[in-house]
């Protein structure tokens, strides 16, 4: 054993001192014979031999008897050491009551006055073997859970950020399983938190979550449907770092089934005031065909006395054919009426859907210049011929026009606009009024059927059943260019069907 020249103080004696009292264990081997020729006593006790004893053995005599720890092995190691001047390998030593101990040996050149020999310093590394085992064990249930578990598990960091998720979470989000998350994506930014029925932000979250807090979220699933997923987040506290397990299970169900019973109540609720407007309009229609009859009476003996006295002013004539009219008007819608909120079942009326449009165009027209709304006409150019009761499926375009003209009142100048149009379609002969206003957020005829404040919604409601019960189908749905489309569809006859009289009436 070599000394350095910068420590003279230390002599051979000194090293032998520090390697015997070295938890590390030391065999040192002849560079040439591999024999050993010292063990230090951390060596001996591991072997259970004592210096004596350990001095003659070789390779076969101390090692595992499997065949990567053959001699030929070992000597072939130490001579690496010799030649490079250091070599590590995993070496299992036998002891001599025959228990393997599987260590961490590496062989590093030293010169002696004798000659080069193999310094070997080793160190037991079972109980670490036996943690690792256990760790790759742990990893494997953890990755085998995360992959084939149906529970939705996230674990987040401080920030929200997702640190782990299984499979089932992944696939909730929209996220592949099989590819990460991009670094620091924090859960936020794939779905909202609600707390106590109301949307909250991560940090509020984490201030309820002391340590475990109730949490649902909401989770967008293409343009129109949510996944809702209910369950708790707890903080977990580690060396002063905090990190948030999240539990949760898929509710979405039970949210819809509520949501439509909710909807359901709505409609129950139209209906009661659909039936209470009918029970009102059969009173009003009763009470109101005799003054209707009365005045209809009162203005043709005024024409008859007017005329009496010689040719009338035309103005006067046109006022007075224009107010006959109107109240002939009144008196149809007010039979109508009667008739559709008693038994409307059979409908046996035609009428060309260009010509009730055109029919209706007057008090359209009247609503659209008080809003300074433009109308633009795209009827179909042949005859649009429908099976209907034409003065109620007039009310139907009235309605839905003023709603389109009420919702354009609402928008610039420039874009007041509203589109009519008729079609024959394969279903039947349609209707249709488009705006540019700020549109819906969902279907009117799914839900409720007003967003107005002051509307009684009503008007959709009682345009809703007029058309089913015509046997025909009314929608809304958004426009190309933003805006709202409300339409419906009604039966069509054969070009030479009569109309039975129906366009004889004037709206």
């Amino acid at each position: 054993m070599s000394i350095d020249p910068r420590a003279p103080e230390m002599v051979p004696a000194d090293f032998v001192e520090m390697m015997n009292a070295a938890q590390v264990c030391v065999l040192v081997h002849d560079g040439a014979t591999k024999s050993i020729l010292w063990a230090n006593p951390a060596a001996c006790a591991m072997l259970e031999f004592d210096l004596d004893e350990i001095r003659p053995l070789k390779a076969n005599d101390m090692s595992s008897s499997a065949q990567q720890y053959d001699r030929v092995v070992g000597r072939a190691w130490l001579h690496e050491a010799v030649e490079r001047g250091g070599s590590r390998i995993e070496w299992h030593y036998r002891s001599k009551s025959g228990r393997i101990i599987p260590t961490d040996a590496i062989a590093t050149r030293i010169e002696l006055a004798r000659g080069p020999a193999v310094l070997v310093q080793f160190r037991d590394i079972e109980s670490e073997q036996r943690t690792e085992r256990a760790l790759r064990s742990t990893t494997t249930y953890v990755d085998a859970l995360a992959r084939n578990t149906s529970t939705i598990v996230f674990v987040l960091d401080d920030t929200g950020s997702i640190e782990f998720a299984t499979d089932t979470a992944m696939k909730h989000l929209g996220i592949d399983p099989g590819v990460e998350p991009p670094a620091g994506r924090s859960l936020a930014s794939y779905a909202s938190f609600h707390i106590a029925g109301r949307r909250a932000t991560w940090s509020e979250l984490v201030v309820d979550a002391s340590p475990v807090a109730s949490v649902r979220l909401e989770v967008p699933d293409g343009d129109t449907r949510t996944l809702w997923l209910d369950g708790s987040v707890e903080r977990l506290q580690e060396n002063e770092v905090n990190s948030y397990l999240m539990l949760l299970h898929d509710v979405s169900d039970r949210v819809r089934t509520e949501e439509m019973r909710g909807l359901e109540l709505q409609r129950e609720n139209y209906l009661a005031r659909y039936n209470a407007m009918g029970d009102m309009a059969m009173a009003i229609a009763h009470e109101l065909g005799q003054p209707l009859a009365a005045a209809g009476n009162f203005l043709a003996g005024i024409e008859t006395i007017l005329n009496g006295h010689g040719p009338l002013d035309t103005r006067v004539q046109y006022g007075l054919a224009s107010a006959r009219r109107q109240i002939e008007r009144a008196a149809t819608i007010v039979a109508t009426l009667r008739a559709f909120v008693g038994h409307l079942e059979q409908i046996e009326q035609t009428a060309d859907l260009n010509t009730v449009v055109t029919e209706c165009l007057y008090f359209v027209r009247l609503r659209a210049e008080q809003n300074s709304v433009q109308i633009r006409f795209e009827l179909a150019d042949e005859p649009v011929q429908v099976l209907c009761e034409r003065v109620l499926t007039g009310q139907v375009i009235i309605n839905l026009c003023f709603n389109a003209i009420d919702e354009m009142a609402q928008c610039a100048l420039e874009d007041r606009t509203i589109t009519l149009s008729t079609s024959n379609r394969e279903d039947g002969g349609a209707f249709a009024v488009s705006d540019r206003g700020r549109g819906l957020q969902r279907n009117p005829f799914e839900e409720s059927f007003t967003t107005k404040r002051s509307g009684s919604g009503i008007g959709l409601a009682l345009s809703y059943r007029i058309i089913t019960r015509q046997h025909g189908s009314i929608w809304y749905t958004p426009g190309a260019e933003g805006g709202s489309v409300f339409g419906f569809v009604l039966p069509t006859v054969g070009p030479d069907a009569e109309s039975s009289g129906a366009d004889e009436h004037s709206m």
